[in-house]
């Protein structure tokens, strides 16, 4: 007998219980999982699947989504109970039917699975994961809760969190179904937060997901900043039609649509915070009127400093009763320290910004969105973003961590390095000014990076050790301590280790290193004039160090070998990531695309190849810092303020963001290319690019709107049409299963009227109708393709061509809707020769009438089905679409 096991809302994925999104009255779990089970016993030949294959299935997630009217519900595969590790499909019901089906379900499984019995046990596994990544000494492990296979361990002394353990299976690259312990574990220093599954039978490690996404900017080029005036409408036009939380609450922010400090001027803004989103202001926890915090912590995120890296509760500015967070008296300058209010409160805007005008497009409570209280509205909570500004664990870079719904999400938000050397010579000598210095990244520098960053100035001394020809290498102890005290040491690169010398130049008691580089007179091939001076200490060194190349410190040595007294400072200049927009925006948005991919209980969905969730965030930060004045065929830069290039650089991606390929050439194939096209970074590139295309298609056809929260623009429709596109897509999803996941959300909300559009944005980069991404674990077989489905594909029947200004909507009208049996077409001008074209949801065109509209018209639907329907009007003078509702 075949068991059915779609059950509703099913909690065994992440320490056991999960408060997963309720599904809305209009179908009950039951429902779907009767509707559900019955569509795939039905079209299970069209995915090759097996009876077997569909017996065990389990409900992760499901809830209602209010613009698309679309229930979502992500089906997990199973066999035997036991869940198969992103064997998931995502099912949209829509109108008591399966409207879109995205299969993530495998073929044949009783075959392919290797046993059922696992031969190593829960905490095995742990010990696994733990030694494989150096993870630390596990300790007092204690296991607290257990039941059917799954399993809460204590943190071990490994984790900051509990770790949880179940048996699921995974499937692997040739084919094979293992046996596997999924669990995760995040690091003491908050750098990992590892997810894995381990061979149940032989402890192998058989796939590992990072939540933490490090976004990997890298180093700019280093430009100075300029400070740009702009338009003040350009601010808050996007305010004006959007009901506002009344708490007195005021900021100082460079707000959007400003990208960063050279974009626009430092501004009060006044009670922000959206009502429908954040009904009770940014500083409620429990939905009652009054905020419950004064610092920048609040329902949806905890901005606060994280100097030292440990990922403790930090300094957090304090707005007082008031709510007044003005620090507009603040100057923004090379040492962040000195301006760590007004960045902590960028951060906090910032965070909250993407919070509530995403809300507003369907990223909400129960799709997973982070709040810490969901004010009744379903979904898992307490699980607000914890965003640490200023941290200490790196730099010239940012991340994001993604738990599953109902666990706090991280974000860490780094400094970066400006254009300006580390090292200047103040006197003495023949080199003055500016020294090209570089900056080790490791703790050997330790006191240049924390955000404090005092400068350092000293007169130059040169180590010696007393081995003669090469005591100035400093591998042993200083005999020149009395001489180096208080002064910066001069260090020859050498045979011994960076740290050694850095510590013995400390120990004499030196303020600061400069460490030279030693010559290449045998033209080594691997010589770099500048190196990484990497190493860790225990303790941490106190003092800054510095490197530079031998010509430069050679020169220096020399003149201090002839009694010269040379005096320097040693001084990192930084730049701030909190006050850069485009970088807050893009770390929040991997936590939209993950949620909202394969549900909101599965954060390892974008884990494959060719996931496009670094181009989705590059597209997150740029559509919330767009302008009126911008235009398509602009070069638009991503991260220009923080890698120092200034407001119109090129930014830090393969090619500046434009629709004119002459700027941007990147196509699907750019993909395959392992050489200048990153993994996952320059793949992202390229999905941002086709959805940048996309974006200026949509503002060409219905215009620009700055209202980002209930604007009616091509802006405002595309950002509606991709956050449902996610939804739709499903797990380890590639380009095709992007592309298709925004055609069926085009469907389910205008009924195919974009359709035509998005074909031709999609294929003029190459993602065209025979376009394949092949392998979902494979970044080199996408195939390119810049073809459009033929005209008689039954999806383009409701496409409009006109432009929306082209006919008036109030020259005509449909009624009754809902409708029994006959359909009324009233008109108020004459538009002619017509064909009326009646489309399924599905695409289907079930019924074509010729008539002239000249005057009013019917159109007999008797003979329909219930449900809903697509009234196209084609003429010369009119082309249009309608929902319509038979009875």
């Amino acid at each position: 007998m075949k068991k059915n096991y779609i059950l509703g809302l099913i909690a065994t994925v992440f320490l056991f219980v999960f408060q997963q999104g309720q599904a809305q009255n209009e179908l009950n779990d039951n429902q779907f999982g009767s509707l559900i089970q019955n569509w795939l016993d039905q079209n299970k030949e069209k995915y090759d699947l097996l009876e077997n294959d569909l017996s065990n299935l389990l409900v992760t997630d499901a809830y209602f989504s209010k613009k698309t009217r679309i229930n979502h519900v992500y089906v997990n595969q199973g066999y035997q109970g036991v869940k198969i590790h992103n064997a998931v499909s995502s099912v949209a019901v829509k109108d008591n039917y399966v409207f879109y089906y995205a299969n993530g379900l495998i073929s044949d499984i009783e075959t392919k699975i290797n046993t059922v019995t696992p031969t190593i046990n829960a905490e095995g596994a742990i010990n696994t994961v733990v030694n494989h990544y150096n993870l630390g000494s596990l300790s007092d492990l204690v296991l607290i809760n257990s039941s059917n296979n799954n399993y809460e361990f204590s943190t071990g002394n490994v984790s900051k969190v509990n770790i949880p353990v179940t048996l699921v299976y995974q499937p692997i690259e040739n084919g094979e179904i293992k046996l596997a312990w999924d669990l995760n574990i995040q690091s003491l220093n908050g750098k990992n937060w590892y997810s894995v599954r381990v061979d149940a039978v032989n402890g192998q490690i058989l796939d590992t997901n990072d939540w933490v996404v490090s976004c990997n900017f890298g180093d700019g080029n280093h430009l100075g900043h300029t400070n740009h005036e702009a338009n003040e409408d350009d601010t808050f036009n996007l305010f004006k039609s959007t009901s506002m939380m009344v708490d007195g609450s005021q900021y100082s922010v460079f707000p959007i649509p400003f990208k960063n400090p050279t974009d626009g001027p430092l501004t009060l803004v006044s009670e922000p915070a959206n009502i429908i989103a954040s009904p009770f202001g940014w500083h409620d926890t429990n939905g009652v009127t009054g905020a419950e915090f004064n610092i920048t912590r609040g329902n949806n995120v905890y901005a606060q400093e994280d100097q030292n890296g440990n990922d403790g509760f930090g300094a957090a500015p304090n707005g007082g009763a008031t709510l007044n967070f003005d620090y507009s008296s603040s100057a923004i300058t090379l040492r962040p320290t000195e301006f760590q209010d007004l960045s902590l409160t960028n951060l906090f805007y910032i965070n909250n910004i993407m919070h509530d005008v995403w809300y507003q497009y369907g990223f909400d409570e129960v799709s997973g969105n982070f709040q810490q209280n969901n004010y009744g509205n379903g979904g898992a909570q307490n699980d607000y973003v914890i965003a640490d500004g200023q941290d200490g664990i790196a730099f010239n870079n940012a991340n994001f961590s993604t738990p599953p719904d109902g666990f706090n999400p991280g974000m860490q938000m780094f400094l970066w390095d400006t254009n300006s050397s580390p090292l200047n010579i103040n006197s003495g000598g023949t080199l003055l000014g500016e020294v090209v210095a570089s900056i080790p990244p490791n703790d050997v520098d330790n006191n240049i990076t924390g955000p404090s960053n005092i400068p350092v100035t000293a007169d130059l001394v040169i180590v010696d050790d007393g081995t003669g020809a090469t005591s100035s290498e400093g591998c042993n102890a200083l005999i020149n301590g009395a001489e180096l005290n208080g002064k910066i040491a001069v260090i020859k690169r050498g045979s011994c280790n960076f740290t050694a010398k850095i510590q013995n130049a400390q120990n004499a008691g030196a303020v600061g290193v400069i460490m030279v580089n030693h010559n290449n007179p045998t033209n080594d091939p691997t010589y770099t004039e500048y190196v990484n001076m990497a190493g860790l200490t225990n303790p941490a060194f106190t003092i800054p160090s510095i490197f530079i190349n031998n010509a430069d410190g050679e020169e220096l040595i020399l003149a201090l070998q002839n009694n010269t007294v040379i005096n320097a400072t040693i001084f990192r200049a930084l730049v701030d990531g909190s006050l850069d927009n485009e970088i807050v925006a893009h770390e929040y948005g991997h936590g939209i695309s993950t949620r909202l991919a394969g549900g909101a209980s599965n954060s390892n969905c974008l884990g494959n190849a060719e996931q496009m969730g670094e181009g989705w965030s590059d597209w997150f930060g740029m559509m919330i810092t767009m302008k009126a004045t911008d235009q398509p065929t602009d070069a638009r830069g991503f991260v220009t303020y923080s890698s120092g290039q200034g407001l119109d650089g090129p930014g830090i991606r393969p090619a500046p963001y434009s629709t004119d390929t002459s700027i941007n050439g990147l196509t699907y194939a750019s993909t395959n290319d392992v050489t200048t096209i990153s993994q996952p970074h320059g793949i992202g590139t390229v999905w941002a690019t086709v959805l940048w295309d996309l974006t200026w298609k949509y503002i060409e056809k219905y215009g620009f709107d700055a209202d980002v929260y209930n604007g009616s623009g091509g802006n405002n429709k595309i950002m509606q049409l991709v956050i449902d596109g996610i939804k739709l897509q499903g797990c380890n999803a590639g380009f095709v299963a992007g592309r298709n996941g925004i055609l069926a959300a085009d469907m389910a909300i205008t009924g195919g009227e974009d359709q035509c559009m998005i074909w031709e944005a999609f294929a003029a980069r190459g993602v065209g109708f025979t376009a394949s991404q092949g392998s979902f674990g494979s970044r080199t077989d996408q195939v390119e393709n810049f073809d459009t489905p033929p005209d008689t594909d039954a999806s383009l029947q409701n496409c409009t061509s006109l432009s929306v200004d082209e006919f008036k909507t109030s020259n005509y009208s449909i009624f009754p809707n809902p409708a029994n049996n006959v359909l009324n077409i009233k008109v108020k001008k004459s538009f002619g020769d017509v064909t009326m074209t009646l489309t399924d949801i599905n695409g289907r065109i079930v019924l074509t009438k010729n008539a002239n509209l000249s005057s009013d018209a019917q159109l007999n639907i008797s003979a329909l089905q219930s449900g809903m329907y697509i009234l196209t009007i084609k003429g010369e003078g009119i082309n249009t679409n309608d929902k319509i509702l038979k009875n």
